[in-house]
């Protein structure tokens, strides 16, 4: 390769990536928030979801940035994984516009003359409208000539190189040599970092004959399979959705590239028969579009019908712990039909479900706070709870016997008063953390020790501790009345006395009435959970 060639070909990329970002970043602007309206609206249904990330990705000629906009928004909980996963086999239909747009318009139109006008017109309108929409279009426009002009120095860069780079020694060799090449284009998207790019050099190199086309489709496989690369990295240490939605868009790419990988004669023979039938342009460029076309749509046939399954694999994958604990335990279908172990089943989610409301509860209470964990319990619990409730209604179209007619009703109460433990517990923690008692050593030492006792209380609240019973839970509880009853008179002393400000007695006051509450309400869970136990018959 001389030095005039290596100079075009790195120019030529430059001027397509350049024009590239200001392409995506003016439309980008262009459309403030029509993206996250259509995202968020257009894709209920799985063909509505395809036909917008089709849509998206034709405009704004990026893939990566609506894989990452589908991230978000499935993070946000605007999107669901299902959505996000039907975006994304769109996106992959709409970067083949790229292929189209080097095919029709790099080979078949004076570049110059449509490029150079698009770029003084978008830089006029850009200087014009600057911080305006009307500047984003006008960015656009330039980013549209700037595109162009990069595709024509490819062009002229390598036509006429005919057997530069020598290629065919690679393709005799067969299923290696077209690794090879599928290699050097997965290399290319993942050195460029932009599969356009990767595209528009691969498809101008095979227009001016510096590339035979079967090496060139093989090169355009391994490009489609490089977009991969940027969502891989972009979910190094994110969170379990958006590793969910990179697994599919490389789900989505490497069973799409296989499958074309593996009928790559076939359907390169197929678009030749096609061509010559139809009397179509005998360009390479525009055998390869198609072809770049023809296999994403293979792939989305394939996997469209499928997407639920794919879904469900997906959301098995990359749990963190808080989504294996907010999975139920117990909750099996299969025992519905047989209300005894149904019943038991029940006890035993609840009890996990009374545990983690009594964790909450003495994390909130105890120092030093730690919010985030406890919101993320409070998310494990409802999640636990919404499955009870489920649960329940299964058996509940089941035929119960006479003496569990209250098993249904006394599980949904202790649900509900674990649920208002999770809701206390939260605002203690944040009441806590936004203010600071300020009273005599003696009143700040006794408060410490009523939240030390109800912690010690809360440990023992549960039916699965060792040694509990209803009495003595109630014993326990009625001491905990007394000490608040106690706390509470010498708080309202401190501030009829001047030693305590009256707002703070009033937010200590509820504070601590939150704090017996909580206690009330465990208490009452697990006395209602214990008569569920006690109530099941003894075999079946």
């Amino acid at each position: 390769m001389t030095l005039a060639v290596l100079a075009g070909v790195v120019g030529g990329v430059g001027l397509f990536l350049l024009g590239m970002r200001l392409l995506t970043d003016g439309l980008r602007l262009a459309a403030g928030g029509a993206l996250r309206t259509i995202l968020e609206r257009w894709t209920r249904t799985p063909v509505r979801g395809l036909l917008s990330g089709i849509l998206i990705t034709s405009v704004v000629q990026s893939s990566s940035a609506v894989t990452v906009a589908a991230i978000g928004f499935v993070n946000a909980g605007l999107m669901s994984l299902a959505q996000a996963v039907t975006v994304i086999y769109g996106s992959n239909l709409g970067t083949t516009m790229t292929g189209w747009l080097v095919a029709l318009v790099g080979f078949h139109v004076d570049v110059k003359a449509l490029a150079l006008p698009a770029i003084g017109v978008g830089m006029a309108l850009g200087i014009a409208g600057r911080g305006r929409r009307m500047g984003a279009v006008g960015e656009a426009l330039a980013g549209f000539g700037v595109f162009f002009l990069g595709i024509d120095v490819l062009r002229s860069t390598f036509t006429g190189l005919g057997e530069g780079f020598a290629t065919e020694r690679f393709v005799s060799v067969g299923v290696a040599g077209a690794l090879l090449f599928v290699a050097v284009g997965f290399g290319l998207t993942v050195l460029l970092q932009s599969s356009s790019a990767a595209l528009a050099l691969i498809l101008t190199s095979a227009g001016g004959g510096a590339v035979p086309l079967e090496t060139a489709a093989a090169m355009v496989i391994g490009a489609n399979l490089g977009t991969t690369s940027t969502a891989a990295l972009a979910v190094i240490g994110a969170t379990s959705n958006a590793k969910r939605v990179a697994a599919a868009h490389v789900a989505f790419n490497g069973i799409t590239g296989l499958v074309a990988l593996s009928m790559l004669p076939v359907l390169l023979q197929g678009l030749s028969l096609v061509r010559e039938l139809l009397n179509l342009d005998a360009q390479a460029a525009a055998v390869l579009a198609a072809f770049h076309t023809l296999f994403n749509l293979l792939g989305v046939a394939l996997l469209l019908p499928f997407t639920r399954v794919l879904v469900h694999f997906l959301e098995e994958r990359f749990r963190t712990p808080e989504e294996d604990e907010a999975r139920p335990r117990y909750l099996d279908k299969n025992v519905v039909q047989t209300p005894t172990l149904a019943t038991n089943a029940l006890v035993m989610e609840l009890a996990r479900v009374g545990s983690i409301a009594r964790r909450m509860g003495q994390a909130a209470i105890c120092t030093p706070v730690r919010l985030p964990r406890i919101a993320s319990d409070r998310a494990v619990l409802s999640s636990l709870v919404e499955s009870v409730g489920d649960f329940c209604t299964r058996m509940r179209r089941s035929h119960l016997p006479v003496e569990l007619d209250e098993a249904l009703p006394n599980a949904l109460r202790v649900s509900r008063y674990y649920a208002e433990v999770a809701e206390l517990a939260e605002a203690i923690a944040i009441a806590r953390l936004a203010e600071e008692l300020r009273a005599p050593p003696e009143l700040a030492a006794e408060v410490a020790r009523f939240r030390a006792a109800t912690a010690e209380f809360l440990a023992s609240a549960g039916i699965d501790v060792e040694g509990y019973s209803p009495a003595s839970c109630a014993d326990a509880l009625s001491g905990i009345e007394k000490h608040y009853q106690a706390l509470k008179s010498d708080l309202l002393q401190a501030g009829a006395r001047g030693q305590l400000p009256v707002r703070e007695v009033v937010a200590q006051l509820d504070q601590l009435s939150n704090v017996r509450r909580l206690a009330q309400q465990v208490e009452r869970g697990a006395r209602y959970l214990s008569g569920l136990e006690t109530a099941m018959p003894e075999g079946e």
